[in-house]
């Protein structure tokens, strides 16, 4: 049991999630680590939290699939005894043409992103207002804003997060819960290092702070939005992006 504040972080196992993870630990919070197929990532991200003066657990579930939240909301009831916060960061894409995009890889996508951050949520609030009131943060995207070819169904699955985000901040807030949506732009992680061998070489010039983002940028929005100075703040996406998807195009910038 902690006695401490306890978040819940979901897909911590690694890039943006193990970022958070870390981030909160050091402002002391404990930290219950979800994982789905990344054991060894947890443990390495588990091991982070404890140097950075955090307790952590470890979880293993698929956070679209109902009876595994369930499990892991029984988890953090039995081994951290509250909950604070909780961070819907779990998320897969499918690069794929609209005309090209299976029924499974949109089923899967829309699972995980959308309906597993549905039913945290939903298992989350009654334990936060419990334990006398928290946050909600969901990791949205600039798909949020802006559409990504070859991304239909990421691109739907943060789009919805971010409606979620709102109606859960007007159910919620009566009962203590704000609600938002941290939107990263581009950040160098694992995955989007996959998308190009010269990642932060196609991003940075297009952003207007010039540089790509990294997990900490992240990490100390979520911070923010999980403290007591952030305690009339809820609905809202705030970018995280270095002013990327504030301006659209327009090949005059530099001159």
């Amino acid at each position: 049991m902690s006695e401490r504040k306890v978040a819940l972080v979901t897909g911590a196992s690694k890039g943006v999630g193990r970022g958070i993870a870390i981030g909160l630990a050091e402002v002391g919070w404990d930290v219950m680590i979800n994982y789905n197929s990344d054991e060894a990532g947890a443990a390495e991200t588990a091991e982070s939290v404890r140097q950075a003066g955090g307790q952590a657990w470890i979880n293993q579930a698929d956070v679209g699939f109902r009876d595994q939240v369930n499990a892991m909301f029984d988890q953090v009831k039995r081994d951290c005894g509250h909950l604070h916060l909780l961070v819907n960061n779990a998320g897969v894409q499918t690069w794929s043409p609209l005309l090209e995009l299976k029924d499974e890889d949109w089923d899967r996508v829309i699972r995980t992103n959308l309906k597993g951050c549905f039913m945290c949520t939903q298992s989350a609030a009654p334990m936060i207002a419990e334990a006398g009131g928290g946050a909600v943060i969901n990791i949205g995207s600039g798909a949020n804003k802006r559409p990504f070819p070859s991304l239909v169904d990421y691109g739907a699955s943060k789009g919805g997060i971010e409606r979620l985000t709102k109606v859960s901040a007007v159910e919620l807030g009566p009962k203590g819960v704000r609600v938002n949506c941290v939107a990263p732009g581009a950040i160098e992680i694992e995955r989007t290092k996959l998308e190009s061998t010269d990642y932060a070489g196609k991003w940075g010039p297009v952003t207007p702070m010039r540089r790509i983002g990294n997990v900490r940028d992240v990490a100390y929005m979520v911070r923010f939005l999980a403290s007591d100075e952030a305690e009339f703040v809820t609905g809202q996406t705030i970018y995280v992006d270095g002013g990327l998807f504030t301006q659209g195009p327009w090949p005059y910038l530099d001159d």
